[in-house]
């Protein structure tokens, strides 16, 4: 294919609008089909470019052509960018790092997140779900499962894992939920990550003092080695693992259930095969894909991709969603299919950026639905499908209340 100019594409909006809760806005099929790589225009006026296939999105993330950082790139939903004075965004985070900086806190974290690590963790997990399960029970229905058991369950087991005080959870939960709003102010995001941080600040000063065996006391640790981790350094690692260790999977947990009970022959598979888990997992990641908007990257030079020349400076969204539904890779896309053979969904990312945490997630999920369901049989949405509100309006796509009976 011969390389076109980005003169002779009209640009699109970001897709946002769905018709399903549970389906993405259907203007990326028509993409997906007619434009695959297509020019985006951006709320701050700038314009880049939009991918929605499958192949395009894991080639793009795994090509280091492309930079992360995100001081460098325009927002496809907000106008106003991340400031780049912000003292977490000049301490850096993770996502937003580059090779070679990326690679050596990238190394450093991984030995904490092994599969072997997170099934040690198995049990610890299992009796937290039982716990919030049992409060429950106790309590009788109708119960709203997200402060009852989705948000609170990833939020004290990432606690635990971090040493961070689940006492504080008022405070992270608030300051991440105000981060990830697309209707949040700029100054009251400002704030928030502003008093995110410096309650980070503040817990990594004390665990200077007071070194524990979590992950956070134990990279204190290694840096009185010799690592030279500064206290923003550990700050905003702390940050990011604190955050996105609790939203995505409580969101997965919420909105999983809500998918589970809207397909009850899938759900009745999943009571009757309790080997069905694994795949169970895998298809809810990739059919609800809760990264609604995509990940971006911005090219460092000129870059011939798909077939377009993508200028040095322009940032390129890869929505996660779309390619999630892509019926090249995933026969019958907008099905769920809990039977359904892995086959390299995207929802966890891909590249040296694939989440960090994935397997925490698989074994928080297959404890939690497995136990969720074994333990209420006959649970129901207590509101018509059409009542639960949905999270249109956050980063994370999910439910913000999800009322269920048994």
């Amino acid at each position: 294919m011969s390389m076109s100019s980005s003169a002779s594409l009209s640009p699109v909006s970001l897709p946002m609008q769905r018709s399903s809760p549970l389906d993405p806005p259907a203007g990326y099929r028509c993409l997906r089909e007619e434009e695959p790589v297509s020019r985006l225009a951006f709320p701050d006026g700038k314009v880049g470019w939009l991918l929605t296939r499958h192949q395009d999105v894991r080639a793009l993330l795994a090509d280091d052509r492309f930079s992360a950082d995100r001081r460098r790139v325009s927002s496809p939903v907000r106008r106003f960018p991340i400031r780049p004075d912000a003292p977490a965004v000049r301490a850096g985070s993770l996502i937003g790092m580059d090779p070679p900086e990326h690679t050596r806190y990238r190394r450093m974290l991984t030995r904490y997140f092994t599969v072997r690590r997170m099934r040690e963790l198995a049990p610890r997990i299992e009796q937290v779900v039982s716990e919030h399960l049992d409060a429950m029970e106790r309590s009788g229905p109708p119960a709203d499962l997200v402060p009852a058991f989705a948000r609170p369950i990833p939020s004290l087991v990432i606690c635990e894992l971090l040493g961070v005080p689940y006492r504080d959870k008022a405070t992270f939960q608030r300051c991440t939920s105000v981060l990830l709003s697309l209707d949040a102010s700029e100054d009251e995001m400002a704030a928030a990550r502003d008093e995110l941080w410096q309650y980070m600040l503040d817990l990594v000063a004390a665990k200077r003092q007071h070194p524990d065996g979590a992950l956070l006391g134990s990279l204190i640790q290694i840096d009185a080695a010799d690592a030279g981790l500064s206290d923003e350094r550990l700050a905003g690692i702390g940050q990011l693992l604190l955050a996105a260790g609790h939203e995505t999977t409580a969101n997965m947990l919420a909105l999983g259930t809500y998918a589970l009970l809207s397909h009850p022959d899938q759900l009745c598979a999943l009571r009757q095969q309790v080997d069905l888990v694994d795949s169970a997992v895998e298809e809810l990641l990739r059919y609800l894909t809760i990264v609604q908007f995509g990940t971006v990257r911005v090219a460092r030079e000129d870059v011939e991709f798909a077939g377009r020349c993508i200028r040095a400076g322009e940032t390129v969204v890869a929505s996660l969603t779309a390619a999630d539904r892509d019926p090249v890779q995933f026969p019958e896309p907008d099905e769920l299919d809990l039977a359904r053979p892995a086959a390299q969904h995207v929802a966890f990312g891909h590249g040296i950026h694939q989440c960090l945490g994935q397997q925490l997630a698989r074994v928080e999920m297959k404890v939690a639905f497995s136990a969720l369901f074994r333990r209420f049989p006959r649970l129901r949405l207590a509101v018509r499908p059409d009542e639960v509100p949905m999270r249109n309006d956050m980063f994370i796509y999910g439910v913000h209340r999800l009322p269920v009976a048994w």
